[in-house]
């Protein structure tokens, strides 16, 4: 599968100072690429800007004028969850901006699949407040924009960030357009994603939250994504799929308290192409959100990145019907978001 890694060194810019979102989390990431041999396997992406425009796809012109102001200013704390300096604004527009240009690039076939190894991330940003780390929603606009730009109304969004993306959630929740996936631990930051919350009007059914247990494992996340996601992605037949790929569900996650592991991420990377590669053409963004440990980042995109690279799109494996074995606790969840689901999709 042809694969496009965005990355620029203007990532590195924004200055978080004592909070865990650092400049090492991609830069590691991509000297770890770098070693592998991986960036002779990849389409490099130099990623542009996004514009105030599109930026405002999502957010409010109010919030986003009060980002350049802060950033204006020399940045500091905006939050006690948010934290800049006065690159942040530039910085947080490449980032969302790095997104847009790889959907651009699968949009035009110069690519299957892209890797976007971009900061600031962007999940928990709501539409006027920034949240988590988080300033412009990277996933959220690059959404708006391919279906603004490309007339697509069948977007999968799954997000398997430790946290749940309330900011993904609020903006899509009213509508049909985009089915939004989320698995995350239950109770974590910032104490949202219920599977009662399913969606409203036109976007009823369309909002899936799959809260599990700490200490989650590979298998319990693969259960996950054969049990449910898999088969409700087949029905939903999407045009393009996009991930919000935190990597801090990861073991050895300073923040996170589940057990996921490298190579577990890439199983779940595989699942995804796999749905990709059944219903667009392989049309897949993952896009790095959360992970604090510079290591288990590191080691967690290069699964992800050598599983794209490696994945033959002419070959679509089946939907596994056997997937591996979940502990007794996840089997539950599942069951009841199952449960909560199968007025809107019956055959689960």
């Amino acid at each position: 599968m042809k694969t496009g890694l965005v990355y620029d060194p203007a990532y590195l810019n924004h200055d978080t100072g004592r909070f865990p979102e650092k400049a090492d989390r991609v830069s590691y990431s991509y000297s770890v690429l770098a070693d592998a041999g991986m960036l002779e396997r990849v389409v490099d992406i130099k990623p542009r800007p996004a514009t105030v425009e599109e930026i405002g796809l999502v957010h409010q012109q109010e919030y986003i004028d009060r980002i350049r102001d802060f950033s204006d200013h020399g940045g500091g704390v905006l939050a006690y969850d948010s934290a800049g300096s006065g690159a942040t604004f530039d910085t947080a527009l490449l980032s969302a901006g790095g997104v847009l240009t790889a959907l651009d690039a699968v949009m035009d076939k110069k690519i299957e699949t892209a890797f976007a190894l971009v900061r600031p991330p962007g999940h928990h940003a709501l539409p006027g407040k920034s949240m988590g780390f988080c300033f412009f929603n990277n996933v959220a606009i690059c959404a708006r924009y391919a279906a603004k730009k490309y007339g697509l109304d069948r977007i999968l969004i799954v997000d398997w960030d430790e946290h749940h993306g309330n900011g993904i959630e609020d903006v899509f929740y009213a509508e049909d357009s985009v089915l939004y996936f989320s698995v995350h631990r239950y109770g974590s930051f910032p104490d949202t994603g219920s599977a009662r919350l399913v969606g409203e009007g036109r976007g009823e059914g369309y909002n899936i939250n799959v809260p599990l247990p700490r200490k989650s494992n590979d298998d319990d996340y693969e259960y996950v994504f054969q049990r449910i996601l898999l088969p409700v992605a087949d029905a939903y037949k999407p045009e393009l799929v996009l991930v919000a790929a935190g990597m801090d569900a990861h073991v050895r996650d300073p923040i996170g308290q589940m057990k996921m592991s490298g190579s577990g991420y890439g199983r779940l990377a595989a699942a995804v192409v796999e749905i990709a590669g059944r219903h667009c053409d392989g049309s897949t963004i993952f896009v790095l959100e959360g992970g604090y440990n510079a290591r288990a980042v590191a080691e967690s995109v290069l699964a992800v990145v050598n599983t794209l690279v490696d994945w033959d799109i002419k070959k679509v494996c089946p939907a596994s019907q056997d997937p591996a074995p979940a502990r007794r606790a996840v089997r539950k969840v599942v069951d009841g978001v199952k449960q909560v689901h199968r007025r809107f999709w019956p055959f689960l």
